[in-house]
């Protein structure tokens, strides 16, 4: 049996919900500052750092207490390792690697707790190419990253990095 003014309270209760699900996915727009710190991490750790081989960006970046998650390589669970996989891996490549974001992937989600923000999670697609001499730049691949970025001591450092769902061309 329904009692009157049950479908007026599911009606209600339905249009609060509806109301407040942009809320649950509040995404730092394009022009929020937020997002452009972010972005700016994002160049430094892949313009200057992967694609020019500047260990010490990552030196800089990077959380002591990092961690990366990639579904080709595995686990990496911290700084000194993910740092060893660039310096003995990535730049010793017979070709030099150059990652790219996909305009207009990148996206951004404060972390706060009481009101106060301590990070964000970043999320986006990139690509991966091979720059060889006398030949055209490659495509290697194409992914999907997320990463965990945390304020220490007001400074942003990468704390998680997932990359996941490489697909090559």
């Amino acid at each position: 049996m329904v009692f009157p003014g049950t479908w007026a309270i599911r009606i209600y209760t339905l249009a609060a919900f509806i109301a407040c699900t942009p809320l649950l996915y509040a995404q730092a727009p394009a022009s929020d500052t937020l997002y452009r710190i972010l972005q700016k991490q994002d160049s430094l750790l892949f313009s200057e750092g992967f694609n020019k081989c500047d260990i010490g960006q990552f030196e800089k970046l990077v959380s002591e207490n990092f961690e990366f998650y990639h579904d080709e390589a595995g686990i990496m669970s911290s700084k000194a390792a993910f740092i060893a996989s660039i310096k003995d891996g990535i730049c010793k490549l017979p070709y030099k690697p150059q990652r790219q974001l996909n305009e207009g992937s990148l996206e951004v989600f404060p972390l706060t707790k009481n009101g106060k923000l301590y990070g964000a999670i970043q999320n986006g697609t990139h690509s991966f190419y091979a720059i060889e001499k006398d030949k055209p730049e490659r495509l290697t691949s194409t992914a999907l990253f997320t990463h965990v970025w945390l304020l220490e001591n007001g400074s942003w450092r990468l704390g998680r990095s997932l990359s996941y769902n490489h697909k090559t061309p």
